[in-house]
């Protein structure tokens, strides 16, 4: 320790722990600060003038108001406040004990920035200074928010008192490390407040200024109780604020260092509110969106182009940032809400192929290098992996060789992302401990799902995803997202039992809504990559034993799935995917098996219901039934294909049709098209009502008296349903 002090240095703490009484004491100090300030003041230095000068003096200083006459008491606070700022910028000083415990007399300093005595104002500067080098660290920031510095920090610049600015600052840090529970997680009003107070200087503020408010406003923002903010923000005036401040910069000529953070800061917005924020503008949305998008991918490419992992290091927060816009908008587009001309798209396109063309490399570099990224890098890695997949999902031609070599690597990122987050939701669910790992807080496999439903149909991704074992990696999911969406109520305990049975079953949070809302999508996509498997792959389908698995899952779990307008879109797809795994299974299936026809009723029960007479305008026409009819472009589909599978399944399993005409449904047909005016009736849903009554009639013989009885003789006519009347009545 000696080495590292000074002489002069030493000289000063012998004075210090030698000196009689206060007042020597405090007359030396005046020698302290010369020295900290100087080319004397090394980390050991300090350290030992923190020693010699001891803690309870500094304090007695600072909070003292017993002081010698014609002497204000300030004199006494500035000088121990000056000494404290040297001591708060050295880690192992600032978070000593006996410093945090002076934070409630910082904050009591700064908060009385607003009475009107000037001696305060140099106090207030050191003390803010002395709250930023505690700060920067860990226990100083635990110790701040625990000591009530958010809300102190947020009133101070709500009040806009003296060095508020600084007050920001600091509660930025703050808010940063603490994340979403800084705030009253059921009371947004006191966020609001301040927010609208930031955002409005933000908008109005038009120097240098205005880029540091984008900084704070990005940390509140992104660490805000997302749910009830997102919810209660319509009402406020900073959603609008922030958007005419972003306006002004990204429509500007500035340079990188005030273009970032309105990047950033914008990339949190869309995520917040959605890119609907942005279309609140009636006049210059679409040119604001589509600069957005341009921006965002300038800037992708520049960040990456010809760099390696290790270079996007220093920037991987604002590269992030863009590929949410990217990601969020790419997302967008894809609802066909927004009206993009011929020009427009095609210079959108050429900057989203750029920046993809970078991001590809970029991870084709790092399948190249043997070492695994891990940490902060694992992450950047994840959220290349996850923009891209946002792109593969509406762009299905570019670069398609890159693509395939690249994808191996992707599902294997995907397949891990999907164990560590489904590892940490069973935890939860039995309300065990969880590690706070990042990677198990997003499912990468759910995002890359509708990219792999393109990918499934083509030869060379179809192989790499057998290959990498995908198809039990996804039959997998399925049955983890069933568990989700078939929700079972956890068991209620003996003794309460009794006093359950006379109470109203208790509401689903909006969280488990959520939850089962985005499950359901899931199984969908998962659905459409198994459907495109079966197909595709017949061969492999048939000696498969996982195919067979799923084959008892559709069985046993279609039957259960509860029959609600939310589950239709997923029972669609879970009957189509049944009957194309049984069409392909159907030698493996046993006569006396009760599950198939549990599920073929369930089948039945999802074809039957599309196609109703429309009893309210016109009592002769056939329509898409009401409940269908919102989701009639993704079933539509389904449905034909549903109704084709299942005359062919009947010809390869003649004993199915003794459950098909016991419903029913097969008279049900005859009863609906006999109502059908003349010449109205579209010749799709025709040609499969037909085909499959056909195929029926050839299965078994007995539906002939029954499809008779209900006058199949005038629909064939009416119709001209011509193989149908020659099988039931003969030329």
């Amino acid at each position: 320790m000696a080495g590292e002090v000074s002489e002069a240095v030493q000289k000063c703490c012998n004075l210090l722990k030698n000196a009689p009484g206060d007042n020597e004491k405090f007359a030396a100090l005046f020698m302290v600060t010369k020295i900290c300030k100087g080319k004397h003041a090394t980390p050991a230095a300090k350290v030992a003038i923190f020693e010699a000068i001891g803690f309870d003096f500094l304090r007695r200083l600072l909070t003292t108001d017993n002081v010698p006459v014609d002497c204000p008491p300030s004199i006494y606070r500035s000088l121990a406040l000056n000494i404290l700022t040297v001591f708060c910028s050295e880690e192992q000083l600032a978070i000593k004990k006996e410093m945090l415990d002076l934070i409630p007399v910082f904050l009591n300093i700064v908060k009385s920035a607003d009475s009107e005595n000037d001696d305060n104002l140099m106090s207030i500067g050191e003390a803010y200074n002395c709250l930023k080098g505690i700060a920067l660290y860990g226990p100083g920031q635990k110790t701040l928010t625990d000591s009530g510095a958010i809300d102190i920090l947020s009133q101070i610049y709500s009040s806009a008192s003296f060095q508020s600015d600084e007050a920001l600052n600091i509660m930025g840090l703050l808010v940063a490390k603490k994340g979403a529970h800084s705030w009253d997680p059921k009371d947004p009003k006191a966020f609001h407040a301040l927010v609208n107070k930031i955002a409005l200087d933000f908008e109005t503020d038009q120097d240098k200024r205005k880029f540091e408010l984008a900084e704070s406003l990005n940390a509140i923002i992104f660490n805000c109780p997302r749910k009830i903010v997102a919810e209660s923000a319509a009402s406020e005036t900073w959603p609008q604020s922030i958007y005419k401040g972003l306006t002004d910069i990204l429509q500007s000529k500035v340079g990188p260092a005030q273009r970032n953070p309105a990047l950033i800061l914008t990339s949190s917005m869309l995520d917040l509110l959605g890119v609907e924020w942005i279309f609140n503008d009636e006049v210059k949305s679409k040119q604001i969106f589509l600069l957005l998008i341009q921006l965002a991918a300038i800037e992708v490419r520049m960040q990456l182009d010809g760099k390696s992992l290790k270079g996007t290091q220093a920037n991987q927060q604002l590269i992030i940032a863009c590929y949410v816009i990217l990601e969020l908008s790419l997302n967008f587009i894809a609802q066909d809400t927004v009206d993009i001309d011929q020009k427009e798209r095609q210079t959108m396109y050429s900057a989203l192929k750029g920046a993809f063309t970078a991001v590809i490399n970029l991870l084709l570099g790092i399948t190249q290098n043997k070492a695994k990224p891990t940490g902060e890098d694992k992450l950047f890695v994840c959220a290349t992996v996850r923009v891209l997949a946002a792109w593969l999902a509406q762009e299905t031609t570019a670069m398609r060789d890159q693509v395939y070599k690249l994808l191996p690597f992707m599902l294997e990122m995907a397949f891990d992302s999907f164990h560590t987050f489904k590892a940490r939701r069973i935890a939860e669910k039995a309300g065990q401990s969880v590690e706070n790992e990042p990677l198990g807080q997003v499912d990468l496999l759910r995002i890359l799902l509708p990219a792999l439903c393109h990918l499934a149909v083509e030869d060379e991704s179809r192989a790499i995803i057998l290959k990498t074992g995908g198809d039990a990696i996804l039959v997998e999911a399925l049955e983890f997202y069933w568990t989700i969406v078939n929700y079972k109520r956890p068991p209620v305990p003996r003794a309460e039992r009794l006093k359950a049975l006379s109470q109203p079953k208790p509401e689903l949070t909006p969280e488990i809504l959520e939850d089962m809302k985005d499950a359901r999508l899931a199984m969908v996509s998962i659905c459409n990559v198994l459907m495109n498997l079966t197909v595709l792959e017949a061969k492999y389908v048939e000696n498969s034993p996982l195919f067979n698995n799923l084959l008892k899952f559709t069985f046993e779990n279609l039957p259960e799935l509860k029959d609600i307008p939310e589950n239709l879109v997923l029972h669609g797809n879970l009957s189509v995917l049944g009957l194309l795994l049984l069409k392909q299974l159907s030698n493996k299936v046993k006569k006396n098996d009760f599950s198939i026809c549990r599920f073929v009723q369930a089948t039945i029960r999802f074809l039957w219901d599309a196609y109703i007479i429309d009893e309210s305008n016109d009592p002769n026409e056939l329509v898409v039934a009401m409940s269908y009819k919102e989701h009639w472009l993704e079933i539509m589909e389904l449905w034909f294909l549903g109704m084709q599978t299942l005359a062919g399944i009947i010809s390869q399993i003649p004993w199915i049709s003794d459950f098909i005409i016991e419903s029913g449904w097969a008279e049900g047909i005859i009863q609906l098209l006999k109502k059908v005016k003349i010449g109205t009736l579209p010749a799709n849903v025709k040609s499969a009502f037909e085909d499959f009554l056909c195929h029926l009639v050839d299965a078994n013989e007995s539906v002939v008296e029954v499809l008779k009885k209900a006058e199949a003789l005038r629909v064939c006519r009416n119709h001209r349903l011509m193989e149908l009347g020659k099988k039931l009545f003969g030329d």
